[in-house]
């Protein structure tokens, strides 16, 4: 597409997300990394009838503490819990300087609310607004617009009109068609008539289909269809809420389940003029329809990774066409026939790819391999920073120039920690190492160790 082209850039990864954005590599960011910003773009949204996924809980927002390791020194994260003492200490001595944090009060019920809540905050927010700082949300919604609007920070991407409506499914496989991209044999459906009929199209039994809400979040808002039984179940659910509330509309997508060789997902950066720069491309860990890692590189070959550069720069210049620029994530899918699926869907908004360039630009060894993973963990007592340091480091995993591995966010394991009762808390990491088979060993040294450590009654 004319116009677009990659953007030349020789700055580091974070800095390099900035001058994209804002025209210059030292702007100074006020990061709100809000994990709740799908959820947002959900409401109101007529999708599967099933329990809303929700964004709330200890755990979701304390995820947020995942952006003291992408911002920079001389940045600002905003969060509603500060960061442990010890980790900052730990991420300092790794190289890793850490931005300034400003804590919002009652931020554990959601941060963007806390920070318009507080006269003290905004007011500090104004004095950067008026230094000439930008507000960097991880999605931007309406109340992160309203934070702007408040206190004159100007936004680093686009309003959240334009970032809700590009985030739909729907809208991915409108623009795929449009582009002539590959894409998964499926169908659009807006009513419960055009579901009906999606479905019965086929035999679920013998095509598995997968219907996802236009506006699902992080894995949620799925249902696999794989037998007649469940496509009828679902159709009856269908049926029985319009007879309810009176409207058949559904924002629904019905798509083949395809036999795959791996998921994939990659980042791409629109700027202000329509440039396009491809930033990572990720093979993605998925397990259940849920993102659980993902694992750089991904192992394409030369063709497949032309092709989903070409993609990029086609998805990024219809993105600028109807009023967009930022972050833009993607899931794809490699079939198991080796044909790319360039989109699954577009995410218009930070991943959590997005969160680890720093830290892999540091310890990434040429031509060696890192997993993004977190490790689910049932803790029966607070367990100190400490102790979780001292379990990587005997599993041979202190974060050096030829791998390790980097806890990258510690805020998520006691979040949900409660003196009567255990309690399950996530650790969230970056392993690094010379090669797949070396990043699984020490994968499984971690997690025994971590296992060993006071508090921590399993691991899985």
């Amino acid at each position: 597409m004319s116009g677009v082209r990659d953007i030349a850039r020789t700055a580091a990864y974070t800095a390099g997300l900035k001058e994209a954005l804002t025209g210059r590599h030292d702007a100074r960011f006020v990061w709100l990394c809000n994990f709740e910003a799908e959820a947002a773009w959900a409401r109101g949204r007529t999708g599967l009838p099933l329990p809303r996924a929700s964004a709330a809980g200890a755990l979701a927002h304390r995820m947020e503490q995942l952006g003291a390791l992408l911002a920079e020194p001389g940045d600002v994260l905003l969060l509603g819990e500060d960061l442990d003492p010890d980790f900052r200490r730990y991420a300092e001595r790794a190289g890793l300087g850490l931005p300034d944090v400003l804590v919002a009060d009652g931020g554990y019920q959601g941060t963007p609310e806390a920070v318009l809540a507080s006269p003290r905050l905004l007011g500090e927010l104004r004095q950067l607004a008026g230094q000439g700082a930008y507000l960097m949300p991880m999605g931007n919604s309406a109340v992160e617009q309203r934070i702007a609007e408040v206190t004159g920070l100007r936004l680093a991407v686009a309003g959240a009109d334009v970032c809700e409506r590009v985030n739909s499914k729907i809208y991915s496989r409108r623009i795929c068609a449009a582009l002539g991209l590959r894409t998964v044999p499926g169908h659009i459906c807006g009513s419960v008539a055009e579901l009906r009929e999606a479905v019965g199209r086929y035999d679920p039994g013998a095509r598995p289909l997968i219907v996802k809400d236009a506006y699902g979040v992080s894995g949620k808002g799925l249902l696999v269809l794989d037998s007649a039984a469940r496509a009828d179940r679902l159709l009856r659910m269908v049926d029985s809420r319009a007879r309810r509330t009176g409207s058949d509309a559904l924002e629904l997508v019905v798509e083949h389940l395809l036999p795959k060789s791996a998921d994939l997902a990659y980042q791409f950066v629109v700027d202000r003029a329509g440039r396009v720069h491809l930033d990572f491309v990720k093979e993605a860990l998925i397990s259940g329809g849920v993102p659980n890692g993902n694992l750089t590189p991904a192992a394409l070959t030369d063709d497949q990774h032309e092709e989903l550069v070409a993609a990029a720069h086609l998805l990024g210049g219809r993105l600028h066409e109807d009023g967009f620029f930022g972050v833009v994530g993607v899931d794809a899918l490699l079939g198991a026939d080796g044909s790319l699926y360039p989109v699954l869907e577009i995410n218009a908004r930070l991943s959590m790819g997005s969160y680890q360039g720093r830290v892999i630009e540091r310890f990434l060894p040429p031509g060696g391999v890192a997993l993004a993973k977190h490790y689910p963990l049932t803790l029966t007592r607070r367990v100190p920073f400490a102790g979780v340091e001292a379990a990587l480091a005997a599993a041979g995993g202190a974060p050096g120039p030829g791998g390790g591995a980097v806890i990258t966010c510690f805020g998520t394991l006691g979040a949900g920690a409660r003196a009567a009762a255990p309690s399950r808390g996530r650790l969230y990491t970056l392993l690094f190492a010379a090669d797949r088979a070396s990043l699984t060993a020490l994968d499984g040294r971690i997690a025994r160790e971590l296992g060993r450590v006071p508090g921590i009654e399993e691991t899985a």
